[in-house]
Formats: C-alpha cells, structure tokens, sequence
C-alpha cells in the first residue's frame, strides 16, 4: 500500500520523494462520474493515479485510494462534497520535476491571468489540466513546461473516443507516454 497524501492547506506545495527510482503514473480527467471499469487494470503497474477534474458524483475514485497514491483535483462541476475532500490546485515535486495539476488553465500557451501568475512563482516542468475534454500533450517552449490534458475518461461531453494517459517521471523528466483509447464515449467498457 502506498501513502495517501492529504492537503489540509488547498495551495500547499508538497515535495514528495518516491520510494522508487522511477514513478508511473496513469492520469485521467472528466469522469463526470463515470467509472470506467478498465482504469484500474490499466493502471495496475502504476505508483500513483491522478485526476484533473470534473470528478463527478459517485464513487469514481474509490477503486484507486487502496492501493495507489491519488491526487486529485475538483473540477467546475464537482459538489460541494468533493470541493471539499479534493483542492483546486495540486502543486507538488517528484523525482525532481515540479508538477501544477488544475482542472482548468485556457489554452496551451495562452494560460489564464491566474494559470499565468502561478507559473511565474511556481515554474512547473509539468502543468497538468482537463477540462477541454481534448487529448493534448504539448511542450510550451515560452512557460518552459510539458502541457498535459488527459482528454476525458467519462460517457458526457463532446469528445468522441474516451482517453487517459500513462507516462513515466524520472530524474525531473516525463517519458515512456502513452495514450490510452478507453472506447467511444457512449459505450461502457466490454
């Protein structure tokens, strides 16, 4: 079992050092409570699982809490309930990459005036969103950051194929990324 990482302060930055020389990580976004039963086996060799909004009522992340690492953050149309368990931001370290994970940021290079004042102070190697529900994975040379948006892992929305993400960070870097085809959106998993 791995630790739980609670954020009593919503904005706190947590540098965590990993038990590992290397940290897998799946990502998904825009469940809109839907679960998808595949995640977990698809994240089976993972460290950690992280969300980037848009939770969703229901219980789209129980499956995850007992054996990974999850981080999390609400999204505009979580309740009340899940703004509570969950922040608005996630600013953390690991293996020497600076991640900034946020439900919304605008467009790739054209952050918000709020994205854009957090990247000054923070200066993330990783800013990691959802929102759009379109699959994007950027380099965005002028933030000097890697920009990632799992696409959307729900059945609501005007995506076509729902998608997620699998990657790698090591030694401050982001490798081995994969995306993952969860099916058309309005199809359950076979």
């Amino acid at each position: 079992m791995f630790p739980y990482i609670s954020l009593p302060d919503r904005h706190r930055t947590i540098i965590y050092t990993a038990p590992y020389s290397m940290v897998k990580i799946g990502l998904f976004s825009d469940t809109h409570g839907y679960a998808d039963a595949q995640l977990p086996d698809l994240f089976a060799d993972c460290h950690e699982v992280w969300h980037a909004g848009d939770i969703g009522p229901g219980s789209v992340l129980e499956p995850f809490l007992e054996k990974w690492v999850v981080r999390a953050v609400y999204g505009n149309i979580d309740a009340h309930e899940t703004r509570l368990q969950y922040p608005e931001d996630q600013r953390f370290e690991i293996d020497g990459l600076k991640v900034w994970m946020t439900h919304i940021v605008g467009p790739a290079g054209k952050y918000t005036s709020r994205i854009r004042k957090g990247l000054e102070t923070f200066r993330p190697g990783l800013l990691v969103c959802g929102h759009s529900h379109i699959l994007k994975v950027m380099p965005v040379p002028s933030f000097g950051l890697l920009h990632m948006n799992p696409g959307a892992a729900g059945r609501h929305g005007f995506h076509r194929i729902r998608t997620a993400l699998r990657f790698e960070i090591e030694a401050g870097r982001v490798q081995n990324l994969e995306v993952i085809e969860l099916g058309l959106r309005g199809r359950s998993a076979q």
